[in-house]
Formats: C-alpha cells, structure tokens, sequence
C-alpha cells in the first residue's frame, strides 16, 4: 500500500520510516535522505582546521555561550548527502522542461567554460581599476550587444534580476517625472495590462504608484480602445509584457506607444520575453522608454535557486539621464567606472541599486552566448524557440483547449476546458505528468486564463524530445476523458513523497528543525 510520511513534524532519529513499504524509505536506487542535522556525528570533521588562537574578546559581552550547534560529519557522508539532494532535483539537464514563463532553457557549456578562465574566475571586485581593464571590457562589450539588439542608446547593467530591473526601470520613469514636473510628480498611475507579468504591479505598487489594469480583449491582447479610455493627467507610465503571458505578440505597440507618449507618460516594456523576438524584432524601434533584459531567459545564464541573477535595462534617451550608477566609460586610457555623484555630469542618477558592478559571471556567461551565436544565430533562437512552441500546440489542440487561436510565440496556453465532466482539475493533470517523468508546466498562470497550462519548450529541445512530451501529455488527456479519474486524484504514485497539503504547507510551513528530547536512562 502506497502512503507518504508526515511531514507536519521531523522525524526523530531512530523512528520508522514510512514510505512504500521498504525498510528504510528507499525507492529503488532514490535513497531518503535525513537532514545534516539528524545526521550529526559529534567530534567528525570531513577538514582539517585548525586550532584558534586564544584572543581578547571585542564582543562587549555577546559572546557566544554555547556550542555553535554545527553537524559533524564524515567526508564521505558529507559528499553522500549533498550528491542524494542534488538527485531529487528536477533540471534541465535531466530532461524536458516545460515550465511556461520563466524559460528553463539550456546552459551551453561552453559559457560554463568561459566564465571559468582564471581571468574571470578570480576577480574581485574591490581590485584596482586598472587591473580588471578586460573585465571592464567585457561588461561594456555586453551591454553594446544587449543595446543594439533592442535598439536603444543606453543601458543599466546593475541590475541583479529581472523583477530587479524592473525596479530601476520604473524608478527611473519616477525621477524623470520628478524632474519635469519640478518636484514631487502628481502622475502616481500605472497602466498593467491583466496580461502582464505578476511582478509588473508589484513593482509599480513598490514605487510609490498606483496600479489600474487594462483588459484584454477577446484575442488575448491589450485592449487599446480600453486603453485610451484611461489615459489622463495623472497617468505615469504603462507597463506592458511583449510577447505577453499568454505566449503572444503585442500588434498594437506603435500606437500604445504613441498614446502614452501624447498623454506625457512613459512607456515600460517587460522583456522577459525577449527570447521570442531577439534578433528579430528591435523593441526600441517600437517606442519603448525601457526595458528589462532576463539573461537567463534569452541568454541562456543560469536560472533559480534566487540566484545569481541579472537584469540589466535598456532606457530611452530621456530616461538616460537616471540610470542608476555605477556605468563604463571608455577614453584614450583604457576603462573606467563612474560611481559617484561628483562624476557623473548633466546625469542625475537615481543612486547604487546594487553593490559593485553587477553580476560578473552572468555577463560572461551571455557574452559567450552572444558571440558563439552572432546576430544570424540569435534569429534563430528566436524562430527555433517560436517553432517549437507551435508544433506543441498544433499537437495537442485536438485532446486539449488553447485559450487563444494560434498562432503563438515562443510559449502555448492552454485551459482546462478539456477537463470539463472528468473530476480531474489542472492540479491533478500536472501531477499525474510527475508520475511520466516531466516537471510540470506553469498551472494557474496567467490568473486571465481559468485553469491555466503554459508550456514553454525552448529552442533546444529536439523532435524526438517534443515528440515524447507531447505523446505524454495526449494520453494522459486521453485517460481524463475516459473517466480514469483514479490515475490523477492518486498522483504522484512514484516520488518519494506523495501528494501534501499543499495549503497548509504554505499557511504553515515547518521551518526550523529541533533535536529530539533526550531520555534519561533509569537505572538499573
């Protein structure tokens, strides 16, 4: 009989494990693995340290009168530990990876072999100007790449992410305001399209703006008659996602941009999307005042794990002026930064967004992206990416709903339309896709869709690969309408944990591990 741990509470070491009736909680070659803590073995050690010399104290009284409380372990065990966490993780390495909106996509290796030359590998970002020149070079050569491909005159490379750069962006737009208005602006509303990324009004909300969304209409697009209605003395920017949430292109830019501008606002695009367009399409031409760049998304940088990141932001010429410091500047004597006010002429930055430069490792990395591919092979990505997201879709619209007709760009969006009469919801569907071996898509997203599936293949993936996804996903629509309820209510069967209450791990998620209770002895 198949059943799950509880994981309201830690196991305490020495208790029995329940998990599919073997004796340890093993699943085949997937081992359970306990937290380093309850692996603690007082007095192991996988290093040598050593000892520290005796000092006077500088702690004014706070200092520590306890252990440190840190495991002790074994080389070996340590190794074995982090190599069985590193095998529950689902990535990109292992197989398809479906997930709409964020871009799971390929990290060529040989980015991972530049970025580890000594050269880049060792810098430090408090050495001498003068002794990180190509470093410099480097950043300055990315951002001239990332401004030419979006046809704008300037950039901010700070930036750590993307929501990050959305951050500066709209910052930017506020202190231009601020500006021209002579003072504390009296525009504080943000147009955000119900088809915009989730982190455009919180970003909006986060500078001081209020948030109005404009509908879509019945194509998935920004209504711009809606639009227009809304326009007014008061309005400060629009915050607009091309290609949008629901996977398509935005065909009205040109006159958005142009209403906006007429109503003396400032136009935000959300780039993050820019991996459907790139080489294509040049979003300054289209009448952007800015915009964030996801390099993870169309550079192929790492992704997740809340790190490291980097958004760096294409501005406008009028919004130039605020980009954030610190910026490369380049004369007869090599390369330099400006990081202070003193230094920064007729600019008027809006301050430091972020220590340092940026996030070296990932300009190398799109660098090296960048320049083993050459605007021909960006084109392609762009169109590669765009293909493969159609033949999905064109695969599956007989057994399952696109929200919109097609066709789309470099994502597909379904509903659960298909679901109607089978008692299985998009949660179940996703878990059932588990038990086949495949990370689920976006579900729920965009909240304009009623039991959204956003799947979004990249332009790596192959044929043979979207053909096994896609006959993956037919048969298990196929077993919802035949009333195979059973398959997606009991999913997943084959993790080592099955389905939790996902609501209440949420609403009350257990944080923090305590040792057991020591029991004293009695005595004989």
């Amino acid at each position: 009989m198949a059943h799950s741990r509880d994981l309201s509470r830690p196991r305490q070491a020495g208790s029995p494990v329940a998990a599919r009736d073997t004796v340890l909680g093993h699943q085949g070659l997937r081992l359970e693995e306990d937290l380093l803590f309850e692996l603690d073995s007082p007095g192991l050690s996988g290093v040598d340290l050593p000892n520290v010399p005796a000092v006077e104290a500088r702690l004014g009284g706070l200092e520590r009168r306890s252990e440190i409380g840190l495991p002790g372990l074994s080389e070996p065990e340590i190794v074995r530990h982090y190599t069985r966490l590193s095998q529950k993780n689902y990535a990109i390495d292992m197989g398809t990876y479906p997930l709409g909106s964020c871009t799971m996509k390929h990290n060529p290796r040989l980015n991972e072999k530049v970025v580890r030359l000594p050269g880049f590998a060792g810098l430090h970002p408090l050495q001498p100007v003068e002794t990180a020149q190509g470093a410099l070079e480097l950043i300055d050569a990315t951002a001239q790449w990332l401004k030419t491909l979006t046809g704008m005159p300037a950039i901010a490379m700070s930036p750590a992410a993307g929501a990050h750069g959305e951050l500066c962006g709209m910052m930017a737009i506020r202190a231009a305001l601020d500006a021209r208005d002579g003072g504390e602006t009296p525009r504080r509303r943000v147009l955000v399209p119900e088809s915009a990324h989730g982190t455009n009004p919180a970003t909006a909300a986060a500078c001081g703006f209020t948030v109005d969304p404009i509908p879509a209409n019945d194509d998935g697009r920004v209504d711009v008659a809606a639009f227009a209605a809304k326009l007014g003395d008061d309005v400060a920017a629009v915050m607009l996602t091309n290609p949008n949430t629901c996977g398509l292109f935005e065909p009205d830019m040109i006159e958005i941009a142009r209403l906006i501008h007429q109503a003396d606002g400032y136009f935000y695009c959300d780039g993050a999307n820019f991996n459907a367009i790139v080489g294509r399409v040049r979003p300054g031409d289209l009448g952007i005042d800015c915009m964030h760049i996801n390099l993870h998304k169309t550079f192929s940088t790492p992704h997740g794990g809340g790190g490291p990141g980097a958004g760096p932001v294409v501005l406008s010429e009028a919004l130039a002026p605020f980009a954030p410091r610190p910026w490369i500047v380049h004369d007869g004597d090599g390369f330099a930064l400006v990081e202070n006010d003193a230094d920064t002429g007729d600019a008027t930055p809006i301050g430091r967004l972020k220590g340092f430069h940026g996030q070296m490792g990932m300009f190398v990395r799109a660098f090296a992206y960048m320049l083993s591919h050459g605007k021909d092979g960006l084109s392609q990505v762009s169109g590669d990416a765009v293909l493969n997201a159609n033949y999905v879709m064109a695969r599956l619209q007989d057994v399952m709903t696109p929200s919109f007709e097609g066709p789309c760009m470099h994502e597909c969006l379904f509903d659960d339309r298909f679901l109607d009469g089978s008692g299985v919801t998009t949660l179940d569907f996703s878990k059932a896709m588990i038990d086949e071996g495949y990370h689920p898509m976006t579900m729920y997203f965009p909240l304009v869709v009623h039991g959204a599936m956003l799947i979004e293949p990249t332009e790596t993936e192959s044929k043979r690969g979207l053909d096994d996804f896609i006959a993956v996903m037919r048969r298990l629509a196929e077993s919802a309408r035949a009333g195979e309820q059973a398959r997606f209510t009991g999913a997943p069967e084959f993790t080592p944990r099955r389905r939790l209450d996902e609501t209440m791990a949420a609403r009350k998620p257990v944080l923090r591990w305590f040792p057991a209770a020591e029991t004293a002895e009695a005595a004989e």
